[in-house]
């Protein structure tokens, strides 16, 4: 194998107990055991040879090789490599076979798009040919059109769900936001469906305290209490004095 995949985070996990030598004799053991797809050999002096290690470094080794290998018949094994080697070679063996053959399969319906193909759920069915239009096609949306006017459906929609609201003024609203859109968001598949919600969500307006009309006659054509009370006192009242009024025409002179 010239390529492998390479965990780092799975290998820093598994190796965080080595020692900088150790790490460089471990990562060569690996390349060596996928380059030859063989286990390394019991061998010694053909590791230390191979890895070009000096008298000082064969400790690492041993301890590099106990820690992560296992010794067997064939030599030193690791599972994960060994397993990895084995995956790939029965592959190869499977993609020479099927050049042999022509090449790959090809895919079938089910695996173009994800359905089971109408032919294996019924055996006696054609398959579908080059000159067949397809069972359905995928519909795509659109933008509304900027010359769309207020359709007699739409005024009364709102006009039965929101009376509140005026449909011309609600619609202004709806077309000016809709077509101001860029982009996939204003693309929808159901306009209508759209302005429902639209009509649903629209916020009621605000009373205008302005347009209030007051009232400003009497309820009724009774007279007022309270002026008949007034009038009555002041036919029961006594007048005034004339030496009084003179007095307060002298004090207000003086003042």
């Amino acid at each position: 194998m010239h390529y492998y995949k390479f965990n780092i985070a799975d290998y820093r996990k598994d190796t965080g107990h080595l020692s900088t030598i150790e790490h460089g004799i471990y990562r060569q053991l690996i390349d060596w055991y996928y380059l030859d797809e063989q286990p390394i050999p019991e061998e010694t002096q053909v590791v230390i040879r191979r890895l070009r290690l000096g008298s000082e470094e064969v400790n690492f080794l041993k301890n590099v090789l106990s820690d992560f290998f296992v010794l067997g018949k064939t030599g030193y094994t690791h599972k994960r490599i060994a397993v990895e080697i084995k995956d790939y070679s029965e592959q190869s063996e499977k993609n020479k076979n099927n050049g042999k053959l022509g090449g790959r399969p090809k895919k079938t319906q089910v695996v173009i798009d994800g359905f089971p193909d109408e032919s294996q759920n019924n055996p006696n069915h054609k398959p579908l040919t080059i000159n067949q239009e397809p069972i359905e096609k995928k519909t795509l949306g659109k933008r509304l059109a900027s010359d769309f006017c207020l359709t007699k459906e739409w005024e009364d929609f709102c006009q039965q769900t929101r009376p509140e609201l005026s449909p011309v003024k609600t619609f202004d609203q709806f077309k000016d936001y809709w077509i101001a859109q860029a982009g996939q968001k204003g693309v929808k598949l159901d306009w209508f469906a759209t302005w429902r919600n639209w009509v649903r969500s629209t916020n009621a307006p605000k009373p205008n305290y302005a347009d209030n009309i007051r009232l400003t006659v009497a309820a009724s054509n009774e007279p007022d209490p309270a002026l008949l009370k007034i009038e009555e006192d002041r036919k029961k009242a006594v007048p005034i004095p004339l030496e009084v009024l003179a007095k307060m025409a002298e004090l207000r002179r003086k003042a």
